[in-house]
């Protein structure tokens, strides 16, 4: 009979490898039981990476049951139970090695004692990731910020369903660019540091620790050594410098909006395997929130993909987070149109556990048929229209089985109507747009009465906007006001700009003849909307009405949401209505609004090119003193009312509809912690 010496009987001879040394570190002295710990620890990543290899090349093993075995041993290296006696020798992995002295009664047990160590050596060993005589910013362990089990019928388990008004086109991180794929990637990406969700503080995540340059050129990040990808790998600093010199960095992958954000970051070097230090090119403000905000990336997962796959890419998620993609392989990916399933990560690394066993995203585009779909069960939680709000939130039937949460918060955006300012398409021989001039975009916003938009479309939710910035921010200018709903001035200044009704059909024609139009060309333009169902239908019926007004024919062109991120790209529109909403407490307006930001297909895709404004923006970013860049901001305030590239429209609170079987929903000033959610038992 033929013995056959095969792949996972080489895995379990490693396994007794690695408990042999497990014994062999118990019998040496307290100096090196860390590290071989450590490297016991890292040898079990490097195994698991095997299996993933083995598994993918067709090996016929239990995989999941070997790296079930794996984990064992790393948890049990993680909280050191192991005691081997030798020779009345105790010998365990905490830091200080135990040493035995035999009682003068034989009778009875040795007696086990501490031998004494240094404090000093001890915080010296703990920090040499450090710069010396630099303060370290130490990091508690990333928690709940409101513990689910606390809460009266907590229960593990179950799904929790959200209805979304859009199709994400991609949830790929750095490439997804809306707001929809950034909750899922939220759930499964993990940074090094993140907002807390009530005080706004920066605090660590992935980070245990970091230093921060005083003149702020340079931050010395320490990964905590517990952290894993979802897969069993660790994460390290080459992950860190790899997602930003080689992934966001590289001009050959899509991931322009990133780029546009972090280029204060000259490079990334490698300290040690937990240790990384960014070097910037300038100090700025949003240094250390930035850099720490950044989703660390698998290399061993990423890197070994093409760059043309990963710009093709839909569905090519994997992080270190709570959650991860049910299912994950390039060659078979979640694609737009389908429902967005995450799972509970079983091997997350972090302090406490998602009570949830799945979260699932579905796409409903109509909001008529999403409150349908909302209230047959087919989801827990869904964003209302303005006046779905305001037909339920007196519902007393409704509000029996769902509760309605309104509040302001961190990420509350401003909706607003964008004007091409540049070549439509960004070439060349592009078509120039009547916007090209400040005094039509201007008339643009004094045609639009405001105040009635809010009524009559959102239900009186929200308020008008003056600018980049919501009314409550420090960075608002106080003593801006929206431009006035006035149509006898919108008249006056599209004449002073060119355009008027020479020919008495009631349609304004250009009265010039230079660069940008031929005389007699009429003012048409195209104005691109998603389709929202009613909401749009009142947008669009209400500004081809008002420009009706002043002569000028608005052309509604109707499309899906996935087709936007790719029109925005080519600049391919007129005009196009939009919102943004904050990442964080104070933001950075270079990624929106700076005349770099025109070119890379970067986020000023209406291609407004205002020097003095970047040259505010430059100078704001490098102002370290708060109270003197919020006088900078005020000044950038002032700059953006006076040129109008956006018709600021509205700002609006955070709306949701969440089903009352949820538990442990708050309603933080960072928005809404879904992975804190529970199912509460059935009341049938």
């Amino acid at each position: 009979m033929q013995n056959r010496f095969g792949f996972k009987d080489g895995l379990f001879f490693v396994l007794l490898i690695l408990i042999g040394v497990l014994i062999v570190v118990g019998m040496y002295g307290n100096d090196r039981v860390f590290s071989k710990l450590q490297a016991v620890d890292d040898k079990i990543g490097e195994l698991e990476g095997a299996m993933a290899s083995a598994q993918q090349g067709g090996a016929s093993t239990d995989v999941e049951g070997l790296r079930a075995e794996l984990n064992g041993i790393r948890e049990a290296i993680a909280s050191r139970p192991i005691t081997v006696n030798v020779t009345g020798m105790t010998g365990s992995g905490a830091t200080s090695a135990p040493t035995v002295t035999p009682s003068t009664t034989p009778d009875q047990a040795p007696v086990v004692t501490k031998a004494p160590t240094s404090t000093t050596e001890e915080a010296a060993s703990k920090d040499a990731w450090a710069r010396p005589g630099y303060a370290i910013a130490r990091q508690k362990p990333w928690s709940f910020s409101s513990n689910p089990e606390d809460v009266p019928g907590f229960e593990t388990g179950g799904e929790f369903t959200e209805i979304i008004g859009a199709q994400p086109p991609r949830i790929t991180p750095y490439l997804s660019s809306d707001v929809y794929g950034r909750r899922v990637i939220d759930q499964v990406m993990e940074p090094l540091g993140a907002y807390d969700p009530e005080t706004l503080e920066i605090r660590g995540v992935l980070a245990d620790a970091w230093q921060l340059d005083p003149d702020g050129l340079w931050l010395r990040v320490h990964i905590n050594p517990a952290a894993r990808f979802s897969d069993g790998m660790p994460v390290t600093s080459e992950d860190v410098r790899w997602t930003i010199e080689d992934f966001i960095k590289n001009e050959r992958i899509e991931a322009e909006r990133s780029r546009s954000t972090l280029e204060m970051i000259e490079k990334v070097d490698v300290i040690d395997k937990h240790t990384a230090e960014f070097v910037f090119n300038k100090s700025v403000f949003t240094n250390l929130d930035y850099t720490l905000g950044i989703y660390v990336l698998p290399k061993h997962f990423y890197g070994s993909l093409e760059e043309s796959t990963i710009n093709q890419s839909t569905g090519l998620l994997m992080g270190s987070g709570p959650f991860r993609l049910e299912t994950i392989n390039p060659d078979d990916q979640w694609s737009p149109g389908e429902d967005i399933k995450i799972v509970r990560n079983a091997r997350y690394w972090g302090a406490e556990s998602a009570p949830l066993d799945s979260m699932r995203f579905k796409v409903i585009k109509e909001a008529t048929a999403g409150l349908v779909g909302y209230r047959n069960g087919d989801g827990d939680m869904m964003t209302p229209s303005s006046t779905q709000y305001d037909e339920l939130r007196s519902d007393t039937d409704f509000l029996v089985e769902n509760a309605i949460y309104k509040w302001v918060n961190m990420r509350s955006g401003y909706s607003f109507i964008g004007w091409q300012c540049g070549r439509r398409g960004a070439t060349p021989d592009g078509k120039w747009t009547p916007f090209h001039d400040k005094r039509v975009r201007r008339a643009m916003t004094m045609a639009l009465n405001r105040e009635e938009m809010i009524r009559d479309i959102w239900a009186g939710v929200g308020v008008v906007s003056s600018g980049p910035n919501s009314p409550s921010s420090p960075s608002s200018n106080p003593a801006i006001s929206p431009w006035p709903y006035d149509l006898a001035g919108a008249r006056a200044l599209l004449k002073e700009a060119g355009w008027e009704d020479a020919d008495g059909d009631g349609i304004l024609e250009y009265q010039k003849d230079d660069e940008f139009f031929a005389k007699g060309t009429p003012f048409k333009f195209e104005f691109t909307i998603t389709n929202s169902g009613e909401t749009s239908e009142r947008i669009i019926s209400y500004l081809v009405s008002q420009c009706e007004e002043v002569g000028i024919t608005c052309e509604p062109r109707v499309v899906d949401w996935s087709f936007y991120s790719d029109m925005l790209k080519r600049r391919d529109f007129d005009s196009m209505i939009m919102a943004w909403s904050a990442s964080a407490p104070e933001s950075d307006p270079r990624q929106i609004w700076h005349r770099s930001s025109i070119q890379d297909q970067g986020d000023n895709f209406i291609q407004w090119d205002n020097v003095d404004a970047s040259g505010l923006i430059d100078k704001g970013r490098t102002t370290m003193d708060r109270e003197e860049r919020m006088l900078v901001w005020h000044d950038f305030h002032a700059a953006v009312h006076e040129d109008q590239p956006y018709t600021f429209l509205r700002v609006s609170p955070w709306i949701r509809m969440i089903k009352r079987d949820v538990g442990n929903v708050q309603t933080y000033p960072a928005g809404l912690s879904p992975g804190e959610f529970f199912r509460l038992p059935s009341s049938n």
